[in-house]
């Protein structure tokens, strides 16, 4: 007995108390997680094994943090060492997940570049052709010949005219693309002069009729406006012209295409990009129009020119219903 007593005294002076150990471990424990914390502070919560390997942290200790759940694998290469990480982090961890190679792309580059008001399930990621990447829930893989050009530091990503572009061939609908195309230069995240040239410089697209008619609608402004013929959509769909036509002015330098049927009591504003501040733009313009068609007198219908181009039907039954109506009024009256 008085040996074994001897020989914990001994491993305890060499080792320390139990209670010295523990504080010891507690200690260590601290450092690394103050460690990890400094090194994802820049990516809103994530960092990779890579970066904690770098820092001294051994593999023993990470899979310890990711077993005892004070840290989450995102990934073969993420962990999350934060508990509540950043919007930006899932852009981290999908460029981290697919490759040196890769860059945030669409919709997703937009943001990063500074896009508000727009929601996005999806991370969009552009991965060369030859890429072998794994299928990630949340992330969309596009893979290209040529990424294009892009910003290769911090949150690699297309610049915005080639984001733009290829965000809106990427949108779930013609009015998302649209929508997209408009709010981008809305923002100014792209002139439109650049967006107008990269355009050109496209090949093959699937939309490119609705972009081709869309980039000018949001580039050229007045011009495109007034190219925009109401009279021959009108013909299109064989209801009478309108008696007058005429591009104007508004508040805040705002262009709007001003077309009226006077002796039916109809007229409509046909409103620019400039009213785009998200995708609800169009349904509410539907939405304002069937409440005013349901009101006695003269009927006003806001009509977005990008809506005009992604969805004609809706707007033009619109037209025809309250022409129709003012004839019915006009007859009985």
């Amino acid at each position: 007995m008085g040996d074994s007593g001897d020989g914990q005294k001994v491993v305890e002076a060499a080792w320390g108390s139990r209670a010295e150990r523990a504080e010891a471990a507690r200690l260590e424990r601290a450092r690394r997680h103050r460690l990890a914390q400094q090194l994802a502070e820049p990516h809103d919560g994530v960092v990779t094994r890579a970066m904690l390997l770098g820092e001294g942290l051994t593999r023993g200790q990470i899979d310890v943090e990711l077993r005892h759940g004070a840290w989450i694998a995102w990934g073969r290469h993420t962990i999350g060492v934060t508990s509540e990480p950043g919007s930006r982090a899932p852009w981290w961890a999908a460029l981290w997940e697919s490759g040196r190679r890769s860059v945030l792309d669409g919709v997703t580059a937009l943001q990063a570049a500074g896009l508000s008001g727009w929601n996005e399930p999806l991370v969009h990621v552009t991965v060369p052709n030859d890429a072998h990447v794994r299928d990630r829930s949340g992330v969309r893989h596009h893979f290209l010949r040529q990424r294009g050009e892009c910003i290769d530091t911090g949150l690699r990503r297309t610049k915005p005219h080639v984001a733009a572009i290829r965000a809106a061939q990427w949108a779930r609908s013609d009015r998302q693309a649209a929508t997209l195309l408009a709010m981008t230069v809305q923002q100014r995240l792209v002139s439109k002069e650049r967006l107008l040239e990269h355009w050109d410089s496209v090949g093959y697209s699937a939309r490119r009729q609705v972009l081709h008619d869309v980039v000018r609608d949001v580039c050229a402004g007045a011009e495109s406006l007034g190219e925009l013929d109401f009279a021959v959509v009108c013909r299109r769909r064989s209801l009478p012209e309108p008696t007058r036509q005429a591009v104007r002015l508004g508040e805040r330098g705002t262009v709007y295409l001003d077309v009226e049927w006077e002796e039916l009591g109809v007229r409509g504003e046909i409103h620019g990009f400039q009213h785009y501040s998200g995708t609800a733009v169009i349904d509410d313009a539907l939405r304002q129009n069937d409440v005013g068609l349901a009101q006695p007198g003269t009927v006003s219908l806001q009509i977005p020119v990008l809506g005009l181009r992604t969805c004609p039907d809706r707007f033009m039954a619109q037209v025809e219903r309250a022409l129709n109506e003012a004839r019915a009024r006009r007859a009985a009256g």
